[in-house]
């Protein structure tokens, strides 16, 4: 039986970078990939048509199907809306929702692109880092929160979020954790801020009780300032990190960095049965939107991490990451990655993976 994907192409370059993901997918099925798919509206174009950033059709589509693929959405005419109406507030909810709980974000360097890091290559050359980002607890989801006036310090008004965890949330990203470093160089880092915050020793305490039932993974812990520190001094120390959903956010999007191009980077969040909603790890970047130079390389590297963790697709994964490989082994480069300012379009970009898959 055929596998659905629900695609959400989003806003500003997020139109432009499904496309090409699109075509790659389109390759594959025409090779025998047994993959059905539908395109629907999501973020701040689905606001503009419906008056919902998350219209209820997307969101039954998103729960009826196999895997979603998101493109990327926002843009700052959308912070004028209310902030329960805004794109970012659609997508906290579809993860909770479908309690997307476990964020994969790879950090791996093409040896081609060695150049383009803010590092010194010999600092970078080789990194192969997954982060996993607990993506539907903490701070992003606790209450109380807003912001109130205290009428006991003069009427002055005060922000205040509560940053919360349960026992079952930190266990379930926990086994995640645990497993994608068995599958990978079996050792783990637990990243928390155990020296000040109570939630992080909880989450200390669980991560250390649940690390006994994988005795074959190297676990330590880090505090979350310490680990920021070491992402750029020493990054290739590290394989797999697991950590909360703030720290995750913000250590993820260093560990990016560290590859060159955030545009190179996809990423999975996935629920307890595997599946999950992919989608690349920048943002809409409305500055370039329309001018046919963003990189589609991480929605498409997005679509192979979808045939991997959710499809058991392992071969047709392969085969779109062979193709990356060899279109940038043949020096093309979108404007994001070119060292020499010589650069290819979105679509061209797109197109010589596709070329590079029938090769």
């Amino acid at each position: 039986m055929a596998k659905h994907i629900t695609i959400l192409p989003g806003d500003g370059i997020g139109t432009e970078i499904m496309t090409e993901a699109v075509k790659v997918l389109d390759a594959l099925i025409a090779k025998g990939l047994d993959v059905t798919y539908e395109q629907k509206l999501f973020g701040g174009a689905a606001h503009d048509s419906t008056g919902s950033c998350l219209p209820e059709d997307t969101l039954e589509a998103c729960r009826a199907c196999d895997a979603i693929l998101l493109g990327a959405i926002g843009g700052p005419v959308y912070d004028k809306l209310p902030r329960d109406e805004r794109p970012e507030r659609g997508l906290l909810k579809l993860r909770s929702t479908l309690e997307l709980f476990s964020n994969l974000r790879p950090a791996m360097l093409f040896p081609q692109l060695a150049d383009a890091s803010s590092l010194k290559p010999e600092l970078v050359a080789g990194l192969d880092l997954m982060i996993l980002r607990e993506l539907t607890g903490g701070i992003y989801f606790g209450e109380p929160r807003g912001i109130s006036t205290d009428d006991s310090s003069g009427n002055e008004r005060r922000g205040f979020n509560t940053m919360v965890y349960t026992e079952s949330e930190i266990t379930r990203i926990a086994h995640s954790a645990f497993r994608i470093a068995m599958q990978r160089g079996k050792r783990l880092c637990s990243v928390d801020k155990a020296n000040v915050l109570e939630v992080s020793e909880l989450w200390r305490e669980i991560v250390t009780t649940i690390g006994a039932e994988y005795p074959e993974v190297e676990l330590t812990h880090m505090y979350v300032d310490n680990a920021a520190m070491q992402l750029v001094r020493e990054p290739k120390q590290f394989d797999v990190m697991v950590t909360s959903n703030l720290f995750g956010d913000i250590l993820s999007d260093a560990a990016a960095m560290l590859t060159g191009s955030i545009g190179m980077l996809p990423s999975a969040s996935l629920d307890v049965a595997g599946k999950g909603m992919y989608e690349p790890v920048h943002g809409s970047a409305p500055d370039i939107a329309g001018q046919g130079i963003a990189n589609p390389l991480a929605t498409i590297l997005s679509l192979a991490m979808l045939l991997r963790y959710s499809f058991d697709e392992a071969a047709s994964a392969d085969r779109i990451e062979q193709a990356v490989a060899k279109v940038l082994d043949q020096g093309l480069r979108s404007a994001d990655i070119a060292a020499d300012g010589e650069s290819v379009s979105t679509s061209a970009m797109g197109d010589a993976v596709v070329l590079a898959l029938s090769t």
